[in-house]
């Protein structure tokens, strides 16, 4: 096979694959519709095969296709880390990193590590984004951010992990509600209670609503706010029960009247874990936290 692709070509598939359309994709790489279509029959003439099933409703991809464009981001990618890393070079470590994290990690963990990384790289931009455990593995294995930070019940094979952190989900109720003096609770059965919750998009409200209907039942939280603290304070007012950390409905637990009982299912006890694709082929900014962040193993329960 004597394959001549260059960055251009590769560029001009992602678009129509994302796309769909020829067209779409051709005026989102600024060329014409004939151009773009030359140049993707040159492609298929170079692979040796079609990469593209054309269609009434735009275009889909064979299974040369899909190989062609799991390639063709991560090339993307490379160059676009090669950019960061040169950029500015000599004048210390500088870029963007993305970094995608589940709730625990974002609330009780992140904020402090994060803030005396970007003290000491003020060149440094952190984009980050709250996913559920299994969206974010899929997306460090797609490319779709450098850095990811999940609950370790999440398959990390294949993954540059290192240990984060350990927490537990809790249940937390009003110091005179009735089950305050519990031992310990099953999720399913708190489900008898009005629950109060993070908002409808948080990765915690998502991950409790799967384990309810893995169950065949429904979380639906009477209230939904937008931190623990304010679950905590409607919790102390005794609007309802609530699902969160044990880091954090201890903390409020020192000023509020509330109550923590431990949950008796396996998931609600939490191994956090950082990974990475590849560390080594990290842009510099990006291994630079990821280094950072692998140092803060929190062994909070």
């Amino acid at each position: 096979m004597n394959l001549h692709l260059d960055l251009f070509d590769l560029k001009l598939f992602t678009h129509v694959a994302q796309a769909k359309s020829l067209t779409r994709g051709a005026d989102m790489s600024c060329i014409s519709l004939a151009a773009a279509s030359t140049r993707i029959k040159q492609m298929e003439e170079n692979v040796g095969g079609k990469l593209l099933h054309r269609n009434a409703q735009g275009v889909s991809l064979t299974a040369a296709g899909q190989a062609l464009l799991y390639h063709a981001k991560r090339v993307m990618q490379q160059i676009e880390h090669l950019r960061l890393d040169m950029q500015d070079f000599g004048q210390g470590v500088r870029g963007h990193v993305r970094v995608f994290a589940n709730t625990t990690s974002i609330t009780d963990y992140l904020p402090e590590k994060l803030a005396g990384f970007l003290t000491a790289h003020p060149f440094v931009q952190v984009d980050l984004r709250e996913h559920l455990s299994e969206e974010i593995a899929r997306a460090v294995a797609d490319g779709g951010t450098d850095i990811g930070i999940l609950a370790g019940d999440v398959p990390t094979d294949g993954f540059d992990a290192r240990p984060f952190g350990h927490n537990r989900l809790v249940l937390a109720v009003a110091a005179g509600h009735r089950l305050a003096r519990a031992e310990a609770v099953s999720f399913i059965d708190t489900l008898e209670e009005q629950h109060v919750g993070l908002r409808h998009g948080s990765a915690i409200h998502r991950f409790l609503r799967i384990k309810a209907e893995l169950a065949g039942r429904d979380y639906n939280p009477r209230i939904q706010v937008g931190s623990f603290e304010a679950i905590c304070l409607m919790i102390e007012a005794g609007v309802g029960v609530g699902v969160l950390p044990a880091s954090s409905a201890r903390r409020h637990a020192h000023s509020m009247r509330i109550a923590i009982v431990p949950l008796t299912d396996p998931w609600a006890d939490r191994e956090l874990k950082i990974i990475a694709r590849d560390r080594t082929q990290l842009p510099a900014s990006a291994r630079a936290l990821f280094d950072e962040l692998a140092q803060h193993d929190a062994r909070k329960n």
